[in-house]
């Protein structure tokens, strides 16, 4: 197994990079999102003010010794503070960003801001769209297939996220087109871990909440009611986290929503209602969640949880990258090298949003490389199935 000094990780301090533009662009675009969103107190206004400055201009910061996470995050940060934040990892500094946010906004604080999700209203508004409405009125067309293409449909949806292919997967497009997207694609060895009838535990590790977490509810649901799994756990953020990251709040949005929809809809909803109060679905927020470091260094109780599951499914980017170090490994470094250190079969369904890659054989990346230059890597028009037993 290549060790992780093989490959150089990701910082943001390289001009034109993407992780670069994270930091200086999106970042600041989204502090001023959040204080138009809500009525801030003068208060809370210096305190984003302060962190706009800081974050783009100035240096770490160590965290409040008064926080109540001061002590983790004291570990992880000490070797950062007073560096430039586009000197440190660029895992690191997204997470120390938004851990700085919520409590420059009041969220761990005793006071009238505590617990108020500064992403709550974009979440919200996410799940109340067009496109919302039509990808859960194409479950009614979908009931209609046999049942192979539903899973399949059904795993894209999931894929895709909010860019969802539910309608076009049951739109009548040709067998397949939904695949030519894929830059890798072992959803035959997904399904084959996910047997019908094999009882099986699954976990899944959610990514964003709205639109992208409905398709992902969807596929819980399928997956219990034809006993591809026995029993679901879905691992989401114990506080808001890089914008639209789901908590258990918005997986009950998402059941509600589902709930007051029309048709198969609806049904799905009312399943996945029952599901949790049988114990067949569970809710799951550990704090290494929003951990700035990979899953290698999982805490023990949570790597029992993986290796109690018979498989662990990743979704989106962000998981993607802890799971396999966010570093510019190659792109044909086997995917099953970097996870071998997972206590148990692990998936990874995930739109390509950042630098970092592997599983790839060598003609497809020089075929990417060649139609895109680097950006197919962060475009977000592209995905990957990955899977290793």
């Amino acid at each position: 197994m290549a060790e992780e000094g093989d490959a150089p990780v990701i910082l943001s301090n390289a001009p034109g990079s993407f992780s670069r533009s994270v930091l200086a662009e999106r970042h600041p675009a989204l502090i001023k999102k959040v204080r138009d969103a809500f009525p801030y107190d003068p208060r809370r206004h210096r305190a984003l003010d302060a962190l706009l400055s800081q974050a783009t201009e100035g240096v770490v910061e160590p965290p409040d010794p008064d926080a109540h996470d001061h002590d983790m995050w004291e570990a992880w940060s000490r070797e950062y503070i007073g560096l430039s934040w586009f000197d440190v990892p660029f895992l690191w500094a997204e997470s120390y960003f938004y851990r700085q946010l919520l409590a420059a906004v009041g969220y761990f604080e005793p006071g009238p801001w505590q617990g108020i999700d500064p992403f709550r209203p974009f979440k919200q508004a996410e799940l109340h769209t067009e496109e919302a409405a039509e990808e859960l009125a194409a479950l009614d067309a979908l009931a209609r297939r046999p049942l192979d293409e539903q899973r399949q449909a059904l795993l894209l949806g999931s894929l895709w996220g909010n860019r969802a292919d539910l309608g076009f997967a049951v739109g009548g497009g040709p067998a397949g087109a939904a695949d030519s997207r894929l830059v890798a694609d072992d959803s035959a060895l997904l399904w084959s871990l996910l047997p019908e009838g094999g009882a099986a535990t699954l976990c899944l590790v959610a990514d964003n909440a709205g639109r992208e977490l409905l398709p992902d509810l969807i596929l819980i649901d399928h997956l219990l009611r034809h006993r591809h799994a026995e029993r679901v756990v879905l691992h989401v953020k114990p506080c808001p986290y890089y914008v639209s990251d789901a908590m258990t709040a918005d997986v009950i949005d998402c059941l509600r929503h589902l709930r007051g929809a029309h048709g198969n809809a609806a049904e799905v909803g009312e399943r996945l209602w029952a599901a949790m109060g049988e114990g067949r679905l569970t809710v799951r927020a550990h704090t290494f969640s929003c951990a700035p470091l990979p899953y290698a260094k999982m805490p023990d109780d949570l790597r029992q949880e993986f290796a109690d599951a018979d498989v662990t499914v990743m979704k989106g980017d962000l998981n993607y990258r802890r799971l396999v170090g966010d570093r510019l490994w190659p792109a044909t470094t086997p995917y099953e090298e970097r996870t071998a250190y997972f206590p148990g079969p692990v998936a990874s369904l995930r739109t390509l949003k950042s630098d970092v890659i592997v599983g790839l054989d060598a003609r497809t990346e020089a075929r990417l490389d060649a139609e895109h230059g680097r950006d197919w890597r962060t475009s977000g028009t592209l995905a990957l199935i990955q899977a290793r037993r």
